[in-house]
């Protein structure tokens, strides 16, 4: 266990008594109620990482997926579990000759299987934090790692994205489809987005050229086709897509299932693929997002603010369907 460096300011100390921490944890599976809070040690920072000072985090699908225990086929054992796999705030402690000083503002996608989020400090490895701009408040900081980088690499790395190809992003006004929909207008393509009729001007002051409503019109019904496919809701699968890919199109999904994993193994070889992907923490895509942010090419859209002590109702929030962007979790 560490201790708490003596420079830290006394508001830190105060979070951090004989070595230990304020956190949100489950020690089961189960729905919101079994979220508590408790106090646990304060994470230790081994050769290679940061110790951070949370101020704010942000709840994504796959936290509440996996406190369910959806997941825990790939998850197994191991509790009591911190949910949250994105952090903003500050540095707290440091190697001497990490590219980070104490008091640096980043944001983070942790690179712990399990999370680790919603507490008082999160470790990560440095190569998974970025430097913030001061122009960046920690609640947008928050609200961008896990889900921007989601969006960027299923277009960029997965998508193989391409200037002035069509682009359809489904359900594009959700955490991911948001940013998917600036992305993709910063590679220069031209972008259709499909969520509800109520996201119509929503959607298009993101950037898209077109919107389809999902509730009147089927896009893999329609005769159009797209060079990329990107279905950040995972509610379309590759056959239910492959006759609206343009020859030498792909689709990229972002449901982790049996099925989805065994398509992409089958169809990585035809003109037509599809690729179900999981996001990869790196620091250079998250200073990538922050580059577009800083020209004013991606803007972060905040549905709702929760305190980081309340994350049981920010997961409620998130399980039962959140029409715009992230559901943000802030220190009090």
């Amino acid at each position: 266990m560490m201790s708490i460096n003596t420079e830290k300011t006394t508001e830190s100390r105060s979070r951090a008594t004989n070595g230990f921490m304020r956190a949100t944890v489950y020690d089961d599976y189960g729905d919101v109620d079994v979220l508590h809070i408790a106090e646990i040690p304060i994470p230790d920072r081994l050769p290679g990482q940061v110790l951070i000072e949370v101020a704010a985090s942000s709840v994504n699908p796959i936290d509440y997926r996996l406190r369910s225990g959806e997941m825990k086929g790939l998850l197994p054992f191991g509790f009591p579990r911190v949910p949250g796999y994105d952090v903003a705030g500050t540095i707290a402690d440091c190697a001497d000759d990490a590219p980070f000083q104490k008091g640096d503002r980043v944001m983070a996608f942790l690179d712990h299987a399990r999370g680790g989020a919603c507490a008082d400090f999160a470790v990560c490895a440095i190569d998974v934090a970025a430097k913030l701009p001061e122009s960046m408040p920690f609640d947008e900081a928050a609200a961008i790692p896990l889900a921007g980088t989601t969006a960027l690499q299923s277009l960029r790395d997965h998508g193989k994205i391409e200037k002035g190809e069509r682009v359809l992003i489904n359900g594009a006004s959700g955490g991911v489809g948001a940013f998917a929909v600036q992305i993709a207008k910063a590679y220069d393509t031209h972008v259709t987005a499909v969520a509800s009729g109520e996201n119509e001007s929503f959607c298009l002051s993101l950037g898209a050229d077109r919107f389809i409503d999902y509730e009147k019109f089927d896009f893999t019904k329609s005769v159009e086709q797209w060079d990329l496919v990107f279905d950040a809701a995972g509610k379309s699968g590759y056959l239910d897509v492959r006759e609206v890919l343009s020859e030498g199109g792909r689709y990229v999904s972002t449901e982790p299932d049996v099925s989805g994993m065994l398509m992409t193994l089958l169809t990585w070889p035809l003109s037509k693929s599809g690729t179900v992907m999981l996001a990869k923490p790196k620091a250079d895509d998250l200073r990538e997002i922050i580059r577009l942010y800083e020209l004013g090419k991606l803007h972060v859209t905040i549905d709702s603010r929760f305190s980081l002590t309340d994350v049981a109702a920010a997961h409620r929030r998130v399980e039962n369907g959140v029409g715009r962007g992230k559901v943000v979790l802030v220190r009090d």
